[in-house]
């Protein structure tokens, strides 16, 4: 199948959601070279990604990943760490690069969103060469990650907060850990990968790294069976709101989705420059993430309020995004924000030794 799928991709055509789930069923299975897998991703992105493409690829994915016992209503607040280049907000993996081009936006943002009451869930890949993503950032922030799977389910419904950081060498997704740490692009793995969250929740704010995706993976959620979601690209920012320019949004509710651009004028934040979110290593992104918690005042923290938001709103919680800047501000002014961190840092370092096989 693959060689057939990679030909017709390479010619220009597209293919159907039937014809994408096999494809990247074998993928996911291991039934396929790493260079035909890689040619294939690399040409998707070239050709772009349609709707029945990235649906049947999710689809592929989450038939093959792992799932919690939860109830909803959960919220996903998803991106996804792995490959970067110059259009993305992540440095490489390189160890000579410096850091993140900014800090981690949509980490803090968890902690707003948790203070407020909603239960939130993040999963994603963690590389043993990626010292700036997600995972090492938590790391520096004292939470314990090398938990097991019943314990991240009790912390979501004790807590109200979960990660589920699994190493890229397990899971579905283990047999395209050397593409995805090697090609240097961003493919249909970064946009499927959000999807397949363990908690199953649904509720979503997705980051994207193109704008022209945002409408595509709103309908994407659709066709999964979402039933809220915000898909977001930002200038300058891309996976996040943006306090820098303007930000695209696709929203999906009641089974329809809306499209339109927000500018940070039109909520009463002055636009920053770029610099004023500007991240760096793990140990100083942590930094940054506990001075926004502990109520410092800037644009570092507008973002967190604008992107936090959003999640309330999709959460159910908020009918606007006015409403949700206010329902965040509430959580960061009074400290419950903080308190979240610091109760998943006394929960997590409370758990028993991590116990590989349950992943």
């Amino acid at each position: 199948m693959i060689r057939q799928a990679l030909v017709r991709v390479i010619q220009g055509e597209n293919l159907s959601e039937s014809d994408m789930q096999q494809t990247m069923g074998e993928i996911f299975d291991g039934h396929v070279s790493p260079s035909q897998a890689g040619a294939f991703v690399a040409a998707l992105r070239v050709k772009g990604e349609t709707v029945d493409e990235i649906t049947g690829a999710a689809r592929a994915l989450q038939s093959r990943a792992m799932h919690l016992d939860l109830p909803n209503p959960l919220l996903n607040i998803g991106r996804d760490d792995i490959n970067v280049e110059g259009e993305t907000i992540l440095a490489t993996s390189d160890t000579q690069q410096s850091g993140t081009s900014t800090f981690n936006i949509s980490t803090a943002t968890i902690f707003v969103v948790a203070g407020a009451g909603i239960k939130v869930g993040r999963h994603g890949c963690r590389a043993a060469s990626t010292f700036f993503g997600a995972a090492d950032v938590l790391m520096n922030l004292g939470i314990n990650l090398d938990i097991s799977t019943s314990d991240v389910e009790r912390c979501i419904q004790e807590v109200g907060i979960g990660f589920l950081f699994t190493p890229l060498s397990r899971g579905p997704m283990r047999h395209v850990a050397g593409i995805r740490e090697e090609i240097g692009i961003r493919t249909i793995f970064n946009l499927v990968g959000p999807l397949a969250n363990p908690v199953q929740a649904s509720a979503h704010v997705l980051g994207v790294y193109q704008a022209s995706l945002t409408d595509k993976m709103a309908q994407v959620l659709q066709r999964l069976g979402s039933r809220e979601a915000f898909v977001i690209h930002g200038e300058g920012t891309h996976d996040e709101i943006s306090i820098c320019g303007p930000t695209h949004i696709a929203r999906l509710r009641e089974g329809r989705v809306e499209s339109w651009q927000i500018q940070p004028e039109d909520f009463g934040f002055e636009r920053a420059r770029f610099s004023a979110i500007r991240g760096g290593s793990a140990a100083d992104n942590a930094r940054i993430i506990r001075a926004v918690l502990d109520g410092e005042p800037g644009p570092r923290r507008d973002i967190v309020l604008l992107n936090a938001a959003a999640a309330c709103v999709a959460a159910g919680q908020d009918d606007t995004l006015e409403d949700g800047i206010a329902r965040a501000r509430e959580s960061l002014d009074s400290g419950r924000a903080l308190q979240k961190l610091e109760e998943l840092v006394r929960f997590t370092a409370g758990c028993a030794p991590f116990v590989r096989k349950e992943l």
